[in-house]
């Protein structure tokens, strides 16, 4: 048993300090793993984050380090949302509150911080990065701690309590193959190259590359790499000499600029297919901006801020208003839609009696067709499927809301089906 949890009980009375050293000594807490649930005045069952008069939800952000902007765009979002709850009322007669934890994407820092943060809070709308969650996955699922993630890797799949949004990385790089393959002239015999990071993030984006590739009879050539390689002329270079006529990338921002800008100083100016995390609005301010506008398609499982839609185009407004001066990117939609799905969450726990975290993972699992008028419809009954498999299709504008205006909406591409039934 960690000491911070130690810290969080009181042996004010022998038997109280003789629970205390029996919890350390089998290495679980009541009050951590979301069991020991009692009944408020209002009748309704609670646990660890939940009192008569407020709910406390937590967020693992990156604030200090590579994903920085995203993380600040999260937080903001979702402290936006909580503030539009509680001035309706707030949730089953109760106030929210969200509690903010940098780990900076360090892993060890967000192991520490899930365990100072863990039993104050009755669930986690924002958990950044595919490292981060898998390091959890395990005290997550003890605590029964309904966990959303900023990140999309297959692997995060099977836990009733974690919640992938949307598509997975695999599916989204299925959904490029057939894109480039519809609408960049790519035939059989062709090779496409895919950069992709190492890690669970790289290696499920590859796993659907390689999977619609052979299935259109195309070829990958893989070109792996680290988070802190921000100089791909070497990749370039041999992707050029293995004769690509398109390259996918899984990646962040920042290897997405120096692909596509040396590809172009290159000579090597053929579609480029990105992951989601691969784009950032910043990215539409530097050097690479030009071949960025000609040669960059997004795949995301959700619509560009600068999307038409009523209920985006509402909450940019929002957002504007509250955070003038911010960048409105991709983060504030999927973290404010994120908070948006948990809400609904604790309402539908509320009505059915509990808000206990066994309670939430319970209303959260009936969620069949969950819709926030933000993107596409989620079906969260299956803990082992993705929510979605629909994917829009993106291209840069630096004039847009977020740097992206859609370029194909949502829809299925061919083969995901299929592909998903072979992986169980």
């Amino acid at each position: 048993m960690n000491t911070t949890h130690s810290r969080h009980r009181t042996a004010a009375a022998a038997l109280a300090g003789a629970l205390a050293l029996l919890l350390a000594a089998t290495g679980c807490s009541s009050k951590a793993d979301g069991k020991g649930s009692s009944d408020s005045a209002d009748g309704v069952r609670t646990g660890p984050g939940v009192t008569a008069k407020t709910i406390k939800l937590g967020a693992l952000t990156d604030l200090t380090g590579p994903y920085a902007t995203l993380g600040k765009s999260i937080v903001q979002a979702q402290q936006m949302w909580a503030d539009e709850t509680n001035a309706k009322g707030g949730i089953c007669g109760r106030k929210v509150e969200i509690v903010v934890k940098d780990h900076g994407y360090d892993v060890q820092k967000a192991v520490t911080a899930y365990a100072d943060i863990a039993p104050d809070v009755v669930a986690l709308p924002q958990v950044i990065g595919s490292p981060v969650v898998a390091a959890l996955l395990d005290d997550i699922d003890r605590d029964h701690m309904l966990t959303f993630p900023q990140a999309w890797a297959a692997s995060l799949l099977g836990k009733d309590s974690v919640q992938v949004i949307g598509t997975t990385y695999d599916i989204d790089m299925i959904s490029a193959v057939d894109f480039l393959t519809r609408t960049k002239g790519l035939k059989k015999g062709d090779t496409i190259g895919h950069v992709y990071f190492e890690g669970d993030y790289g290696a499920n984006a590859l796993a659907g590359s390689t999977w619609a590739a052979k299935k259109a009879g195309l070829k990958i050539e893989g070109q792996k790499i680290k988070a802190t390689d921000t100089d791909l002329s070497a990749q370039v270079s041999a992707l050029r000499k293995a004769g690509v006529k398109a390259i996918l990338i899984s990646a962040g921002p920042a290897q997405t600029a120096s692909l596509v800008g040396v590809a172009a100083s290159r000579g090597l100016r053929v579609p480029v297919v990105s992951n989601a995390p691969g784009f950032a609005p910043q990215l539409m301010k530097t050097p690479a901006a030009p071949a960025l506008a000609a040669m960059l398609n997004i795949i995301s499982s959700a619509p560009a801020v600068s999307s038409d839609l009523p209920g985006v185009r509402a909450m940019v407004a929002s957002y504007k208003k509250k955070y003038p001066g911010s960048p409105v990117d991709s983060g504030v939609l999927s973290g404010y839609n994120a908070a948006e799905l948990l809400g609904a969450d604790l309402k539908k726990a509320c009505a059915s009696g509990g808000l206990t975290r066994e309670d939430l993972v319970k209303a959260h699992r009936s969620q069949k067709n969950a819709d926030t008028g933000l993107g596409t419809p989620q079906d969260f009954s299956d803990a082992g499927s993705p929510a979605s498999r629909e994917a829009y299709v993106l291209r840069p504008d630096a004039k847009a809301d977020g740097g992206v205006v859609n370029a194909e909406d949502a829809h299925k591409a061919p083969g995901v089906d299929e592909y998903l039934s072979t992986r169980g």
